[in-house]
C-alpha cells in the first residue's frame, strides 16, 4: 500500500482513505503548495506578505499554516469529474468530493511533481502538477483514457475551487480571448492609507485551458444546486454547463469537456491555475506558456516544468547512503536534503523569519547551498543592535515588519549565532566570514563577524540574574512560554545551559581562528556558567526547565505535570554541565519519562489546564505541539547531544522513530508518507495512546538541519573540521556495514565502513594509505577519493 517507486523517484500511496491526510508539498521562491492525497490544497503566494488565490468558502483569517489541518468538503481543492455521458455514472478524482471507490489508485509524491493515477468505471485518469521556477503558478496535466472494450462518450469537468474571495468585491467570468475563467476580488481594508499597500495586489485567480471547452460555468452555488458538491447538479441535471458567470456571488473555475473515446485512445489536456493582477497579465502568461516556443521546440509549459525539476535537483545533499536499513536511505538520500533545501531557499515564504529559524534552516543550507548561509548570516548581523541583542525576527523585505510571535521580546536569539556558523565553517573552513565588515541596526559603527558575535555573547554574560542565571522575560526557544519572566525576574533554566554550550562553540572558533585569549576568556565563563546550572538547576535526577518570576522552579520532581523537559537534559550533555552520573541518571529519566514508540516528548506528563507562571504552551491541547508533543526538533537536539557524548544506540534508536514506519502499523498511526519529517506527533502517550503519534502534517520545522547534523557529524562520523574531515562513525551494533558518499569542500568521497573482529580502534584508510589520526586533509576539489573505516566490532 506505501512504496519507494523502482527509481527512488517517488513515494507512492495506493489508497485515498488508508490515510486520508497524506501529504506532499512543492514550493519555489514565490510559492508553497501543500496537497493531500485526496485532491485538498493549502496553497499560498507572496505579494510581499503570503496571500491566498484559492480560498475556503468563508473569509479567513490571516494564520499560520495550521498543525494537523482539518479537511471538509468545501475546503480548497483541484478536482476532475468524470460523467459517463450514456449510463450518467460519475466518478471524481483524485477521491474528492464524490469519493468513488477507484479500481486502482495512486498518489505519487515527487521531488518536482505530485502524481495521481484512478482507475474507475474503465476509465483511467492521471492527474499531475508541477511548479515553474519562478512564477506563482500552477501547472496541471491531465490525462483521460478508455480502458473498456468498448467506445465511450464523456464529460469531464476539471474543477478548481476559487472560494470566497472578498466582502467588498467578487465576481468571475470566462474569457473566450484568453480561454480562461477569470475571478476577480478586492482585498478588504477599512484605512485609507492602506489603499497604496493594495492597490497593486494580484487579486485575480484564473484557469487557463489549453482546449476550448465545450461549457463552463463560474457559479459555484448554480454549479452544485441542489446536488451538492459530491453530486452537482449542473453535472447530474444538464447535458452541457451553463455558461454562466458570478457577480458579487462565490466563484468556482469549472470547464466541461465532451469527448469519444475509442478503446485504449486517450485524450490529454493542461491547465495553469494562479494568481494575476489583470486580464492583461493573464494574457501574457497564456502566450508565455502555451503559445511561445524555444529554440528547442518546447513551449513554456514544457520547458517550466523541466526547469523546476533542475531547481529542485540544485538541492542535493552532501551525503549518499546505503546501510542495512534501506527505508532510511530512500529518506536520507531524497527527502530529507529537499525538505532542507526548502527551508533554506525560501526562508518558510515569511518576510519575517524568526531569528531563530532563519540561522538554523541556513545552517542546514550550509550543506547544500553554503553560499546561501554565508550571505543570510551576514543579512542577520545587519540587524544586530550595538549592545550585541539580536532582534525576534529578521526583515527580509523593504515592506516587511515584524509581526506575531517576532513582536514578543525572546531571549535566545543570540545563542543561535555560533551554533549555527560553527556548521557552515565546519563544512566550507570558510572563516574569512569572520573578518566580513558589518553594521549595526542601531548604530553607523562597523565591524567584523567576529566582534558581532563577541557582543552577541557578552549580551548573553551581562542578560542574568544575581545567581547568574539567564532570563528569559516572554519566551526562549519555547514559543508560547511567554508568562514565566515576563514580570522581568524569572529566567530559562534551558537557556543559561545553552549558553554555556554557544561560549564553548564560540572559543573553539576563536581558537582555530587565531584569538586564543578569547577562547580562553569563553571557556571560563561556560564553565562558571555550568556550575551555576549544577548549583540551581539540578534536581536530583534531571535538570529543571526553569525558575518562575516568583522564583518558583519548574520542571522538576514535586510538579505534577510538566515535571521534565527534554531540553534541559540533551543541551546538559552538550554544554558539559552533566558530568558521567549526571548523564546516566537524566538518560534514563528520558527513557522512563519520554520516550515513547514515535519519539521523545517534549514534556510530560502534559499540561491539562492553564499555569498561569508557565504561560500558553499549558493551554493547548495535551500531547500537541510544545505542550508534550514529540517535538521534532527539541528530540534532535537530544539526538545530537547523544551522539555528542557517544551514546549511539539510544541516539540511532530515538533518530529512527523521526521517520514514519518501517511497519505499515506505525505509518497509518501517524497518518503521514516518510517523505518529511513533520513539526511534531502527537505525545501525551501515557495520558492519551489513542491519538499519540499522529503527524501535525507541518513540513515547516527546524528539525531537519538538526538531523542532518546527526546523520553527518553522528552516525557516520564524517564531520568538517579545521584541518580536514574527521572520521569518527558510531554504527549502531545491529550495522555490519555500510557505505556513504560523501561531498565534501569540493572532493567526492566512497567510503566503506565495515565492523572488523578483533580490531581495538578505528582504522581510517584513504587510497589505502593509513590515516593515523582519522583527519582527512589536503583533499583537492574535483577529486575523487577511496575510503575505508574499519571499525571495532565492539564498538
Amino acid at each position: 500500500m506505501i512504496r519507494p517507486s523502482e527509481d527512488q523517484e517517488f513515494y507512492e500511496l495506493l489508497s485515498p482513505t488508508a490515510l486520508p491526510k497524506a501529504s506532499g508539498f512543492l514550493w519555489n521562491e514565490k510559492m508553497m503548495i501543500h496537497v493531500n492525497c485526496r485532491g485538498y490544497v493549502v496553497a499560498q503566494f507572496m505579494q510581499p506578505e503570503p496571500a491566498k488565490y484559492s480560498h475556503a468558502p468563508n473569509l479567513e483569517a490571516k494564520t499560520f499554516m495550521q498543525p494537523e489541518q482539518p479537511y471538509y468538503a468545501h475546503h480548497p481543492g483541484r478536482f476532475l469529474y468524470v460523467k459517463d455521458e450514456e449510463s450518467g455514472e460519475v466518478f471524481s478524482a483524485p477521491y474528492e468530493p464524490v469519493r468513488e471507490q477507484a479500481d486502482q489508485y495512486t498518489f505519487a509524491i515527487g521531488k518536482s511533481s505530485m502524481v495521481w493515477r484512478v482507475e474507475c468505471k474503465g476509465i483511467h485518469v492521471e492527474m499531475s502538477l508541477s511548479l515553474p521556477r519562478e512564477d506563482a503558478l500552477e501547472l496541471w496535466r491531465v490525462k483521460v483514457k478508455n480502458l473498456s472494450g468498448a467506445p465511450r462518450k464523456l464529460s469531464i469537468y476539471p474543477y478548481f475551487t476559487v472560494g470566497y474571495m472578498s466582502w467588498m468585491n467578487q465576481s468571475g467570468q470566462y474569457h473566450e480571448d484568453l480561454q480562461a475563467i477569470v475571478c476577480t476580488s478586492i482585498t478588504p481594508y477599512q484605512k485609507y492609507q492602506d489603499y497604496s499597500k493594495i492597490k497593486e495586489f494580484s487579486d485575480k485567480t484564473f484557469l487557463i485551458a489549453e482546449r476550448k471547452p465545450a461549457a463552463w460555468e463560474v457559479n459555484q452555488e448554480v454549479f452544485e444546486g441542489e446536488g451538492g458538491i459530491t453530486m452537482p447538479s449542473g453535472i447530474r441535471d444538464q447535458e452541457l454547463l451553463s455558461k454562466g458567470d458570478a457577480r458579487y456571488e462565490t466563484p468556482a473555475a469549472v470547464l466541461q469537456y465532451r469527448i469519444e473515446l475509442a478503446p485504449g485512445e486517450e485524450e490529454a489536456y493542461r491547465f495553469i491555475f494562479g494568481p494575476a493582477r489583470d486580464e492583461e497579465q493573464v494574457a501574457q502568461i497564456r502566450s508565455n506558456y502555451l503559445l511561445n516556443t524555444n529554440a528547442d521546440g518546447e513551449d513554456g509549459f514544457t520547458a517550466a516544468e523541466r526547469e523546476y525539476d533542475r531547481y529542485i535537483r540544485e538541492g542535493r545533499g552532501r551525503i549518499e547512503i546505503a546501510t542495512p536499513d534501506p527505508d532510511l536511505d530512500n529518506f536520507v538520500n531524497h527527502w530529507l536534503p529537499r525538505q532542507m533545501y526548502y527551508h533554506g531557499q525560501t526562508n518558510r515564504l515569511t518576510t519575517d523569519p524568526q531569528t531563530r529559524n532563519f540561522l538554523q534552516d541556513h545552517m542546514g543550507m550550509s550543506y547544500i547551498k553554503p553560499q546561501t548561509a554565508r550571505e543570510a548570516f551576514l543579512i542577520a548581523l545587519r540587524q544586530q543592535n550595538a549592545n550585541g541583542a539580536m532582534p525576534d525576527g529578521i526583515i527580509l523585505h523593504k515592506d516587511a515588519e515584524l509581526k506575531y510571535i517576532n513582536q514578543v521580546p525572546h531571549t535566545d536569539h543570540c545563542v543561535w549565532l555560533p551554533i549555527c556558523l560553527s556548521t557552515y565553517l565546519d563544512e566550507t573552513n570558510d572563516y574569512s566570514i569572520l573578518e566580513e565588515k558589518v553594521p549595526y541596526a542601531d548604530s553607523e559603527e562597523t565591524e567584523s563577524v567576529f566582534e558581532h558575535i563577541n557582543k552577541a555573547m557578552f549580551w548573553l554574560m551581562n542578560d542574568r540574574d544575581e545567581r547568574g542565571l539567564n532570563y528569559i522575560n516572554q519566551g526562549d526557544w519555547c514559543d508560547p512560554m511567554n508568562m514565566v519572566g515576563y514580570k522581568g525576574k524569572g529566567v530559562s533554566g534551558w537557556l543559561t545551559i545553552a549558553t554555556a554550550y554557544a561560549f564553548n562553540v564560540w572559543a573553539g572558533i576563536c581558537e582555530s581562528s587565531g584569538h586564543p585569549d578569547k577562547a580562553k576568556e569563553f571557556r571560563a565563563d561556560a564553565q562558571k556558567t555550568n556550575e551555576v546550572v549544577n548549583q540551581y538547576l539540578w534536581d536530583g535526577e534531571w535538570y529543571a526547565r526553569g525558575i518562575t518570576d516568583d522564583n518558583v522552579k519548574f520542571g522538576i520532581s514535586t510538579d505534577r505535570e510538566g515535571r521534565i523537559f527534554i531540553n534541559p537534559q540533551g543541551w546538559s550533555m552538550l554544554s558539559g554541565a552533566a558530568d558521567q552520573e549526571k548523564q546516566s541518571k537524566l538518560m534514563r529519566a528520558v527513557t522512563e519519562q519520554l520516550e515513547t514508540p514515535y519519539g521523545v516528548e517534549k514534556l510530560a506528563p502534559s499540561f491539562t489546564s492553564m499555569r498561569e507562571d508557565v504561560g500558553r504552551v499549558t493551554q493547548k491541547h495535551p500531547g500537541s505541539a510544545e505542550n508534550g508533543a514529540v517535538y521534532n526538533h527539541a528530540a534532535a537536539f537530544y539526538i545530537y547531544a547523544l551522539y555528542t557524548v557517544g551514546e549511539k544506540e539510544d541516539a540511532y534508536r530515538l533518530l529512527r522513530k523521526m521517520i514514519p514506519g518501517p511497519e505499515l502499523e506505525d505509518i497509518v498511526q501517524r497518518g503521514q508518507l516518510p517523505v518529511f519529517i513533520p513539526n511534531y506527533y502527537r505525545g501525551a502517550y501515557g495520558q492519551f495512546p489513542r491519538t499519540a503519534g499522529r503527524s501535525s502534517h507541518l513540513f515547516n520545522t527546524g528539525t531537519v538541519p538538526w538531523v542532518y547534523r546527526c546523520l553527518i557529524d553522528g552516525l557516520f562520523g564524517l564531520q568538517g573540521c579545521k584541518e580536514g574531515l574527521q572520521i569518527k562513525p558510531q554504527l549502531p551494533a545491529g550495522w555490519k556495514e555500510a557505505s556513504v558518499k560523501r561531498d565534501f569542500r569540493g572532493a567526492r568521497l566512497h567510503i566503506v565502513m565495515k565492523k572488523v573482529p578483533g580490531l581495538d580502534a578505528i582504522e581510517v584508510y584513504a587510497d589505502d594509505v593509513l590515516v593515523t589520526d582519522g583527519i582527512l586533509k589536503d583533499l583537492q576539489p574535483d577529486n575523487e577519493y577511496q575510503v575505508l573505516v574499519n571499525i571495532p566490532d565492539e564498538i
